[in-house]
């Protein structure tokens, strides 16, 4: 018996009921029944209980996954009510993702795929920076966890990074995926994205004010492992 239900991880967060794999799933280096990454954003949640998630880019939707999970398991353990997805008293979880095939494929635009049936996220088809000024910041909404993993450009990352930190609750925290320079630089699946500039996440956390800002970087990349590894994600609290 495990803590974890390796079924219910497998059919729902990283394969689509059970059959494709979930996109980008590797990248956070999560098999069949293994999270990866995806279980620090998860602990996170639970931990700090938190409500209000946003995830900026989604590639297959695993982070956006493990957020309405976490969501929802906290709603049954008690410690809130989820009684809708709109945005409320009980928060909900926000996908940012304009669809144009950056840096990333999208697999679930349509109501009808199984990772918008099955996790209900509220799903903004913007630019990051348009869905800051013309959702968030017009409904005065203040974000418990941040994930950012859309434009991966230095300047891409930078603005997203400044924009949404000015909305984050007290005690909040961001993620930033894909931190991990040597995984980028070496791992073979990227080859999928060549001719992309992803080293902005690496290189853009280098730059955060440590005086302002606590920062953690994980990552347990092996070259020739047998086993997928994350792209490295960094956390990032404001002091």
């Amino acid at each position: 018996m495990t803590i974890l239900n390796h079924d219910y991880i497998k059919n729902s967060i990283t394969k689509n009921n059970g059959k494709e794999d979930v996109p980008y799933r590797w990248s956070h280096g999560a098999t069949d029944k293994h999270l990866g990454d995806g279980i620090l954003i998860y602990s996170l949640i639970q931990f700090h209980k938190y409500k209000t998630l946003v995830c900026l880019g989604s590639g297959g939707g695993f982070i956006p996954r493990i957020m309405s999970q976490a969501r929802y398991d906290l709603s049954v353990e008690g410690f809130y009510e989820v009684v809708s997805h709109e945005w409320g008293d009980n928060g909900s979880t926000f996908v940012v993702d304009a669809c144009n095939n950056f840096n990333g494929v999208v697999d679930w635009e349509k109501e009808d795929s199984f990772f918008r049936k099955q996790f209900c996220p509220k799903f903004i088809k913007q630019t990051t920076e348009k869905a800051y000024y013309d959702f968030f910041v017009k409904q005065d909404i203040k974000i418990d966890l941040l994930h950012i993993d859309a434009d991966h450009t230095f300047d891409g990352v930078k603005k997203d990074f400044d924009l949404y930190s000015k909305i984050m609750n007290k005690g909040g925290i961001i993620t930033i995926h894909d931190t991990d320079k040597n995984y980028v630089d070496n791992f073979l699946e990227i080859k999928d994205h060549e001719g992309d500039d992803l080293s902005g996440p690496s290189e853009f956390v280098k730059t955060i004010d440590k005086r302002k800002f606590e920062v953690m970087s994980f990552s347990n990349y092996k070259e020739k492992s047998e086993y997928p590894t994350s792209s490295g994600i960094t956390i990032v609290r404001k002091k």
